[in-house]
């Protein structure tokens, strides 16, 4: 994926800034960006006419101190007057804390998302745009009502539309559906298709990508359109579990799952790829793994936009060990602790270079449906994958 030298003029300067908890991502991308801006001829054309377009960082300084009460608020080290802002936040971090009456603790989700709110707020509507970057949408497991209960997603986003955020860019979104909440503010829900890909067949160099040899599985009936597209692009076969539940009682504030149900072709000996947007627990994953195991599967590899494992990795470990499956590949656009990266069945699917791609165009306000949709990208990379063997 390369990033393409333009000639149109910005929206505004650029400026992109990394709450507590995304700021290695957030120096990450200004790598980037710093290094596109400087070189090549068009760029240097675009730099003597537009002041600001070639710096030496992107980046605002910002902070989110706190007072002993645990109270907070948000500061901006220096002008935002007419800056296009990109704001990056990943609400996943749990390895952020701060202090509450000398006691240590760690930021939750709602934390992180009050944080971005204050550096919203800092910015006092100075901005002539603002693009909030949230990968793991704040609330989007809770994006349906199924009894008296609250809507969190809708009311983050129409919070944050209040707010004056004119756009808001997210990755495997839950449900996109959720977009109907702010129907008038830019919304994307961005798959990483093409860095899946990239990774596994980067650590797998002897996969045979046709549907003889080859499926890919979702997990659940709500992946189905998630592990349909990317059998598309692959020309791959499909399979699905459906969970089954016992609706008379209620554990850990959801029906427990009483089985998991396949429906879908012979997969003896074929190797597979579940799809989904997250890893939680891990507990529905192994679960899927272990009855495609006894239908006399093939290799398994989980490709997950978000590793979270709230459970912890002994139930990967114990399962990698048991055959259960070959390889996790999961994205960086959250929190990865040092033990995951050890892990030997563990991949990475770097997104660093796509975000900066994203923000680059949009700055030039472009139209980024090319990396949004990234079948010749996925097809060329495939197409010499196969030529390397």
């Amino acid at each position: 994926m390369e990033q393409k030298f333009r000639k149109s003029t910005p929206y505004g300067p650029l400026g992109v800034i990394a709450l507590q908890g995304c700021t290695q991502m957030g120096k990450n991308v200004d790598e980037y960006l710093v290094k596109w801006r400087h070189e090549g001829s068009e760029t240097q054309e675009l730099g003597n006419v537009f002041e600001g377009y070639t710096k030496d960082s992107y980046l605002i300084e910002s902070s989110l101190p706190r007072f002993g009460s645990g109270e907070g608020k948000g500061v901006i080290r220096s002008s935002v007057r007419g800056m296009d802002l990109y704001l990056m936040v990943d609400v996943c971090n749990y390895s952020t804390t701060y202090t509450i009456s000398g006691k240590l603790n760690p930021m939750s989700p709602d934390d992180h998302y009050q944080n971005l709110k204050r550096i919203i707020a800092a910015v006092a509507g100075k901005a002539r745009r603002i693009t909030v970057i949230m990968p793991f949408l704040y609330e989007s497991r809770q994006h349906k009502k199924t009894g008296r209960e609250s809507l969190d997603c809708a009311l983050a986003l129409q919070e944050l539309a209040d707010m004056g955020v004119d756009q808001i860019l997210t990755f495997d979104a839950h449900d996109e559906r959720v977009q109907n909440a702010i129907p008038l503010t830019t919304f994307e829900s961005i798959p990483p298709a093409y860095q899946f890909i990239k990774g596994l067949l980067n650590a797998e160099p002897d996969l045979q990508i046709d549907s003889s040899h080859m499926m890919i599985i979702s997990p659940d009936e709500g992946g189905m359109r998630r592990a349909v597209y990317l059998a598309n692009v692959l020309g791959l076969d499909v399979g699905m579990f459906y969970k089954r539940r016992d609706y008379t009682r209620m554990v850990d504030g959801r029906n427990p799952i009483v089985a998991h149900e396949f429906l879908g072709g012979d997969i003896e000996g074929k190797d597979l790829i579940i799809r989904d947007d997250m890893i939680s627990s891990g507990e529905s994953a192994i679960d899927v793994a272990r009855e495609l195991k006894r239908r006399k599967a093939g290799r398994i590899f989980l490709l997950a936009t978000f590793g979270l494992f709230t459970g912890g990795l002994e139930p990967f470990d114990r399962a990698y060990e048991e055959g259960l499956f070959d390889r996790i590949v999961t994205t960086d656009l959250i929190y990865q602790p040092s033990e995951l990266l050890s892990r030997p069945y563990y991949t990475t699917a770097h997104m660093g270079k796509y975000i900066a791609l994203l923000i680059d165009t949009l700055n030039h306000d472009s139209s980024i449906e090319d990396y949004i949709n990234p079948v010749c990208r996925i097809h060329t990379f495939v197409d010499a994958y196969n030529e390397r063997k």
